[in-house]
């Protein structure tokens, strides 16, 4: 799995170790990944496709597997029929929430104060797309 991990990110392209930070949780889908499963605790395939309503099935199949490679998500199999599949954050990926709750709290002011400003529908678009997270002021 090390290995996976060594294959897919190019070390010798990583300077610092925000490069592989970023090398590890980079793309559209992984952090709004993460930010569902350490929001809302364990979820199935199917709980988090709805959540994310824009991935395709396989996307969220890949980025999955990549966090899984990478120590940040656990899936678990329960021995069933139909097969039962849960995932949830690691140790690893729950060291992230206090990070991605700040990327959350930053997007959220920058937002307001920059992107949507004196445009009240625009800035609608959160709270229509992650109502209860607008509502807990991101956690």
């Amino acid at each position: 799995m090390v290995q996976d991990v060594k294959d897919r990110i190019n070390l010798k392209e990583i300077n610092c170790e925000k490069e592989l930070t970023l090398a590890v949780i980079g793309g559209k889908w992984k952090l709004i990944i993460l930010w569902h499963l350490g929001i809302e605790g364990t979820k199935r395939f199917s709980e988090l496709k709805k959540l994310i309503p824009h991935i395709t099935q396989k996307m969220l199949t890949n980025q999955l597997r990549e966090l899984e490679e990478d120590r940040l998500v656990t899936r678990k199999i329960y021995p069933e029929v139909p097969p039962k599949v849960e995932y949830s954050l690691t140790e690893y990926g729950e060291s992230l929430m206090p990070v991605l709750r700040l990327m959350y709290d930053w997007g959220k002011k920058y937002g307001e104060e920059v992107i949507w400003t004196g445009e009240p529908e625009d800035s609608a678009v959160l709270t229509r797309e992650y109502p209860k997270y607008a509502q807990k002021g991101g956690t």
